[in-house]
């Protein structure tokens, strides 16, 4: 009887803190699938659209940019323009992917005031990280592949078909990329506290940053001024976009090994950086 009295009382006391271990796997897990889900309910708006406008800027490019004179010399090298044109297409879906990724999943969460979900479970700043970029970086090499399966299938009517000259130079930039730019969209989603905010970090950082850095064009070509190669090499995205061109074409504008060593340096730091944020609650905790 005593004893039975002795494991009731006790009862209570046994009951404490969940333990998860080191690192909470189920919840890890659970907003990391959160993150695809949401984007994977409007895969037509967020996974098949980019597609469309990929291939309305190769068509255009490519007709536009027709002709032997047009085409682009690297490391001595003349590349065609319609082998030089589709792998920087497809890592600027890749980065404008990641970063919408994670940067919407923030700022709606803030604005419609259901962050408090995410911060109310028992999940560390680094598993918010990890949960946050991981997802960011799904959409992004998700959609930079079925941006590349489609345009290999355009491009095997052309010339010009796809071509792999290196596997690892093209998952190690692809992979730096989507966790850059997923790691910098949940920055700007912590930093902004409504749309507009956002949008000036898209279209006045994300933007011309992309555009500015070889997607379209080389950066040592002839008749350009000569400021354009030394501004490139501040632009981070330039060595994102030459080194994953370089897995296709076997050419680059800039050593390889500089930019996965720049990628390389810019992935930890913009991880390490967004944990930070996590943890100290930036623009989350009241």
């Amino acid at each position: 009887m005593s004893e039975a009295l002795t494991k009731s009382a006790a009862g209570p006391d046994t009951l404490g803190v969940r333990p998860f271990g080191r690192v909470n796997w189920i919840g890890l897990w659970t907003l990391y699938r959160k993150e695809v889900r949401r984007f994977m309910k409007v895969a037509f708006q967020t996974v098949f659209a980019p597609i469309i406008t990929t291939l309305l800027y190769l068509t255009v490019f490519l007709v536009a940019f027709s002709g032997s004179d047009r085409n682009p010399v690297m490391a001595g090298q003349v590349v065609a323009y319609a082998a030089f044109l589709p792998p920087g297409l497809i890592m600027m879906a890749i980065l404008s992917n990641a970063f919408q990724n994670s940067s919407s999943s923030l700022i709606i969460a803030k604005v419609q005031g259901t962050v408090v979900d995410v911060l109310m479970p028992p999940l560390s700043a680094a598993e918010l990280t990890v949960a946050f970029v991981a997802g960011a970086a799904t959409r992004g090499l998700l959609v930079g592949l079925v941006t590349a399966l489609t345009i290999a299938g355009f491009m095997a009517f052309t010339h010009s078909p796809f071509q792999i000259q290196s596997l690892a130079a093209i998952l190690y930039f692809s992979i730096a990329a989507s966790l850059i730019l997923g790691a910098v969209g949940a920055i700007a989603g912590m930093w902004a506290e409504k749309f507009d905010q956002l949008a000036l970090i898209s279209n006045f950082v994300i933007t011309p940053l992309t555009f500015l850095s070889g997607t379209f064009y080389s950066v040592n070509k002839e008749g350009l001024p000569d400021w354009v190669p030394g501004v490139s090499a501040f632009n981070p995205l330039f060595y994102l976009i030459d080194g994953f061109r370089y897995g296709f074409i076997g050419v680059s504008d800039a050593p390889v090994m500089r930019g996965a060593l720049i990628s390389l340096v810019l992935t930890v730091g913009l991880i390490f950086i967004t944990y930070r944020l996590f943890r100290s609650g930036y623009k989350l905790k009241a």
